[in-house]
């Protein structure tokens, strides 16, 4: 690989990253073809002049992708899947018994979102968005405010922060040798972020639209359902607590956890059918995502600034609009960080845009009108001031406490 060729001390792949995400942000109505266009100017730009970290040409490109395979098909497979387990959640009849479940205010929205929280403590963050989102169009009637969209997303995110199981990144921590007592430090900035975006976010939601005080009378839940979703969480948690005990190597080359959630899908099939009417949309979400994914992993980022609690707090503003898997692999290799700190960093940060993290994009499927940064930075500000004031509340709470470096 030569060296970035740079425009005003800037590398111009970083330039047309940029200006990929600003196309984005711009015109959220056409996100596919933008995120695929800019996946596809960033490469012909690196076959013609730069080349891979990885080697130049067509061979260079081949050897990259090899790399990032098992990450994008991983992806790929969970959001595809976990758009069905929503479906099936939604049809079994448990959020329609919400109502009867949560207060019947601004604190049921609240409610919600710790909810949220919790599931993603030991699911996936995705799943728990989605779970999220599925309950929250049916208690609000179907109108849920983009203010309201982005603290789900944002529940799912700190949740999965403090655990080694919540979060791919976090998880990448576990596999390198992190403690997972050091990466549950994060929940002391995750645990006020939440009371803090929660507040406001349900009370613009009752504003906008008031949750259902009563559940519907005659409801029947579908217990075959009800076992369909809890076997794909639970087989997707088991394979995944499993795999990184006793075979973390199998998860660099194997997309296990993907397959594992694919499998239990097909298994059930016979006792419900799956609403397949949910994938046209969902297969084009999930390829803008592996777009900006694929690109971000591109970026000749070959080092971080300084290990610093400043550093970490501006790597959760970048993992808004970069990958935060890269960030995660290039702070693991720097060493010196208090991984506390990280973890809250790059697993909450991407709440702050919605295509900022895999939750973000999952959920705007299910509701389009999030796809706009504008209006997510608008209405979702509370998410940007959590992220800030946690961070601090964890800064005076346990102080700057960085490890030594990784072996």
């Amino acid at each position: 690989m030569v060296e970035p060729i740079l425009l005003f001390g800037i590398p111009v792949d970083f330039i047309l990253f940029a200006l990929t995400l600003l196309g984005i942000a711009l015109f959220h109505h056409h996100t596919l073809p933008i995120g695929v266009g800019g996946l596809a100017v960033i490469v012909a730009y690196k076959l013609l002049f730069t080349g891979f970290k990885t080697g130049t040409g067509l061979v260079g490109l081949g050897l990259h992708m090899e790399h990032e395979w098992v990450t994008l098909t991983n992806l790929f497979l969970l959001l595809m899947g976990f758009a069905l387990l929503s479906r099936h959640f939604e049809q079994s009849g448990i959020p329609d018994e919400m109502p009867r479940l949560l207060p019947d205010d601004w604190k049921g929205g609240v409610v919600l979102l710790v909810l949220v929280f919790v599931l993603s403590s030991f699911l996936d963050n995705i799943a728990a968005a989605l779970i999220g989102g599925t309950v929250a169009r049916h208690v609000f009637r179907k109108k849920v405010h983009i203010g309201y969209l982005a603290a789900i997303v944002a529940a799912s995110n700190a949740g999965g922060s403090g655990s080694v199981v919540g979060d791919t990144t976090t998880t990448m921590m576990w596999i390198a040798g992190v403690s997972p007592l050091s990466v549950l430090e994060a929940y002391t900035a995750a645990l006020p972020a939440l009371l803090i975006f929660a507040i406001p976010a349900a009370i613009q939601q009752q504003k906008y639209s008031p949750i259902e005080k009563k559940a519907k009378k005659g409801i029947e839940i579908d217990g075959a359902r009800v076992f369909i979703v809890a076997a794909i969480l639970i087989v997707a948690l088991v394979v995944n607590i499993g795999a990184n005990v006793k075979y973390p190597s199998l998860l660099d080359h194997v997309p296990l956890l993907g397959i594992s959630v694919w499998a239990v899908i097909f298994l059930t099939t016979g006792l419900r059918r799956p609403d397949w009417h949910v994938m046209p949309e969902t297969f084009k979400g999930t390829i803008f995502l592996l777009s900006l994914v694929t690109a971000a992993s591109m970026m000749p980022v070959e080092k971080l600034p300084s290990a610093s609690w400043q550093t970490a707090m501006g790597l959760g503003f970048v993992s808004a609009v970069f990958d935060n898997i890269p960030l995660t692999a290039l702070a693991l290799k720097q060493g010196g960080y208090d991984w506390g700190y990280l973890a809250y960093a790059v697993g909450f940060g991407g709440s702050m845009i919605w295509f900022g993290s895999s939750a973000g994009v999952a959920l705007s499927n299910m509701y389009p009108e999030a796809k706009s940064a504008g209006l997510w930075l608008r209405h979702g500000w509370h998410v940007t001031v959590a992220y800030i004031i946690g961070f601090f509340v964890m800064l005076a709470v346990i102080g700057w406490h960085p490890d030594a470096p990784l072996r």
